[in-house]
């Protein structure tokens, strides 16, 4: 998908440009808004890996060609020296998008290769690493330098609001967490090798224990989907989540043979968790049947994910 038009009507983001030949955003959100054609959006999302996602750089590009040469002029960006922020580096915001639209098409091993390549504690593992992204590891950073002599190297921290959409990401798009109105659904795109994570969720001042199983058989299936439902105010979460997960596992999850939800051990008919503020802590269990083409691996690492959120008064 071209990314925009000039004045003119030609295009930005074309096989026809010289620079900026394709554009992150313009596919990722061709998935995200629902507008794009399927067959074509899986395709733009599988140019966006080809020319976008750098795994031995650990960046994930904006846009390539960056502009440097050429006639276009598309804004402040130019301003920006070839690799450097939104000209041609990794723009976080489009980074996490992308991982969310693969999310959303059901593949969730790439979806959690690139939350693996976006997470900043994995520019630290080395001394090298270290060295080579310079900034805070403990914080999201809003680029990565893309070109020589400074490719890895970390940009802008502690100013982004990627962080945020990274919290959405693992939250909504992959953990499958949604918010609608006063229910809880859960539509989760998991590698196939976890067993179980453990959701802790506060909402007012009544507390949810949510543990999600699921069990993966051989076989084959359609690709399952994941929902993209935006969580409100008034909720906070802590997930007991595996690191390693899934990152670099051959067989891609693929259909939802079922799903059961219970609170408190009462089955419930609508697969939802009916939200009420009691002021008790209730049990939820969510049992996910899936089938993929291969077994993976169980990890055995876990990051915990702070509280964040507000309680809506």
């Amino acid at each position: 998908y071209r990314r925009a038009y000039f004045d003119d009507g030609s295009p930005l983001g074309s096989a026809t440009n010289p620079e900026c030949q394709i554009d992150s955003i313009a596919q990722s959100w061709s998935v995200l808004s629902g507008g794009g054609d399927a067959e074509r959006s899986r395709l733009a999302m599988e140019a966006l890996d080809q020319r976008l996602v750098r795994r031995d750089d650990r960046l994930i590009q904006l846009l390539d060609p960056p502009f440097d040469k050429s006639d276009l002029n598309p804004g402040y960006i130019k301003g920006y020296v070839p690799g450097v922020r939104e000209n041609g580096g990794q723009y976080t915001h489009a980074a996490i998008w992308a991982a969310a639209a693969f999310a959303a098409l059901g593949d969730s091993r790439r979806a959690w290769e690139l939350l693996d390549i976006i997470n900043p504690v994995n520019h630290s593992r080395s001394v090298e690493g270290t060295a080579t992204y310079k900034v805070e590891p403990y914080v999201v950073a809003a680029d990565v330098y893309a070109l020589p002599p400074h490719t890895g190297r970390g940009g802008w921290t502690w100013y982004t609001g990627s962080a945020g959409w990274m919290y959405r990401l693992i939250v909504e798009s992959l953990l499958g967490l949604r918010l609608e109105v006063d229910k809880l659904r859960f539509a989760p795109c998991l590698p196939a090798d976890w067993k179980q994570f453990k959701l802790h969720y506060r909402y007012r001042e009544t507390v949810y224990h949510i543990a999600v199983t699921q069990t993966v058989a051989a076989g084959a299936g359609t690709t399952a989907t994941v929902g993209k439902t935006a969580a409100k105010a008034g909720m906070t979460v802590m997930a007991e989540i595996p690191v390693t997960a899934g990152i670099n596992a051959n067989a891609e999850m693929t259909s939802k043979a079922g799903m059961t939800v219970t609170v408190d051990g009462i089955e419930q008919d609508d697969q939802s968790v009916p939200l009420v503020d009691d002021r008790q802590e209730h049990s939820v269990e969510v049992r996910i049947d899936l089938h993929s083409t291969k077994d993976r691996t169980a990890p055995d690492a876990y990051l915990l994910l702070p509280p964040i959120g507000r309680a809506t008064r």
